[in-house]
């Protein structure tokens, strides 16, 4: 028997045979459907705390005074204690932790990855997107102001778009990280990509080929994350001399 009739057969074994090809395709479905919510969740908490953060070390301690300096300093406390304490900890842990332990009466495994990997990405986006508004001139917001633009309009519309432009590169390498990071959700019992891989390794006592196709998919989905990245580039750097 040569090697490619040894393969086919083992193709077939390994995803043919009862239908054991579902548990890549359901897997894969639910990887993405983690990673899109869990994203979702990240931009909308790093967005917030970002602009909390550049705020407070923009204006300064100087011009926190009143209300709005009190209620400020104590949105950048909280923001700091959230960046410390997701960032200083494994993802693997939070999302034990939300499983058995915040979100234990919760019997959707699926919504648990979500809120636990888009906490998780918020922490990262949020000093992404802050690098992003620091670095954008502070003579465009007083510029703005100057205008008659409210502070909130400014930043959605003059200092937001620059500064994710400057931080795109960095922000699709944290989709490709939260991407591949989905695959631990298989400790709570998710059947994701890579659980699916196992199922089948477990059934048919061959290694290789499943976990091997899990690893090609990942790849794959990066390396199209990878190209869409170059080419929004371009388009921006032709914008840019326009």
């Amino acid at each position: 028997m040569s090697w490619l009739e040894e393969l086919k057969e083992q193709l077939i074994f390994c995803f043919i045979e009862d239908e054991r090809w579902r548990y890549i395709t359901d897997g894969l479905k639910i990887t993405i459907e983690v990673t899109l919510g869990a994203l979702v969740l990240g931009l909308v908490l790093g967005i917030l705390i970002a602009i909390v953060r550049s705020s407070h070390d923009q204006i300064g301690k100087k011009g926190l005074n009143g209300a709005g300096g009190l209620m400020l300093r104590l949105l950048n406390t909280i923001a700091k204690v959230y960046l410390t304490v997701i960032r200083g900890t494994p993802t693997l842990v939070q999302l034990l932790l939300m499983y058995f332990v915040f979100l234990k009466d919760l019997d959707n495994k699926v919504i648990v990855a979500i809120l636990s990997f888009g906490i998780n990405s918020g922490a990262y986006v949020a000093e992404i997107v802050r690098a992003g508004i620091m670095s954008i001139d502070r003579g465009q917001m007083e510029a703005g102001r100057s205008l008659g633009l409210g502070y909130v309009t400014v930043m959605r519309r003059i200092i937001l778009p620059q500064a994710f432009k400057n931080t795109l590169p960095a922000l699709v390498n944290e989709v490709i990280t939260l991407f591949k990071e989905t695959s631990i959700s298989g400790y709570i019992g998710l059947n994701e990509l890579t659980r699916g891989g196992n199922i089948i390794q477990s059934t048919t006592f061959n290694a290789l080929l499943p976990l091997m196709t899990a690893a090609l998919i990942y790849l794959s989905i990066v390396m199209l994350i990878t190209w869409l990245l170059d080419k929004a580039e371009r388009k921006m750097r032709e914008s840019d001399r326009r």
